[in-house]
């Protein structure tokens, strides 16, 4: 059985039909693209996938887990737990530093302060932003924030990490960096991802790519 397990998920925004019958399978430590035009359902997709919305039918496994089967307050702990996730604007909260924006998740499951930074510290040295543990994110370059928002994922060591158009604002440059990151991720972190992009230099480096259109896996 294949590690994430997607299975005819359906989802309406009330009149409007987003999913129609989606059915996709990842398999561990994969690098999986899902491309297609705005609008073709692909962050909604993403999102399912990421337990922050329930489709309005369907199924969907991570592991051994039927994930919505999970109660609310279970879901939280799975996802804090499992799933690591990456956004086009990183979001980072402003008034926090580095280390302080990549504690967060360990924070939240109730870890305590101590145990916390130094792992957020090591998260960022491994990322090479030792030098910047105390800079606010306006004090941090595009592709810095990026792999601020990378070791915020990474800290729980969750099995899958999930990116929303991760290179969407990022130069030419960050864009080459991030990529090889995202193949660190998953070769050296033995990370499952999957990634939402428009990015055709990013889909290149996946080891599949999944287009979609109208609500549809179409290839």
């Amino acid at each position: 059985m294949s590690y994430i397990s997607i299975r005819d998920i359906h989802h309406s925004f009330g009149a409007l039909s987003v999913l129609s019958g989606v059915s996709l399978d990842v398999e561990q430590e994969q690098i999986v693209s899902i491309i297609g035009k705005s609008g073709a359902g692909k962050t909604t997709l993403l999102q399912i996938i990421g337990t922050l919305l329930r489709p309005t039918s369907g199924e969907v496994r991570i592991g051994d887990k039927n994930v919505l089967s999970l109660s609310g307050k279970e879901l939280a702990q799975f996802r804090n737990h499992h799933i690591g996730f990456v956004f086009q604007f990183h979001q980072l909260l402003p008034e926090f530093t580095a280390v302080e924006n990549v504690m967060m998740p360990k924070l939240i499951a109730g870890d305590d302060f101590q145990s916390s930074r130094q792992k957020a510290e090591q998260m960022l040295s491994e990322l090479g932003l030792s030098h910047r543990l105390t800079h606010k994110p306006n004090e941090l370059s595009g592709g810095e924030k990026q792999r601020v928002a990378v070791a915020r994922a990474l800290i729980m060591n969750p099995d899958v990490v999930l990116a929303d158009e991760p290179s969407g604002s990022l130069d030419s440059q960050n864009k080459q960096e991030l990529h090889q990151l995202l193949l660190r991720v998953r070769d050296e972190f033995r990370k499952t991802i999957i990634i939402v992009t428009h990015d055709q230099a990013l889909a290149a480096i996946s080891d599949r790519v999944v287009k979609m259109e109208d609500g549809r896996i179409i290839q």
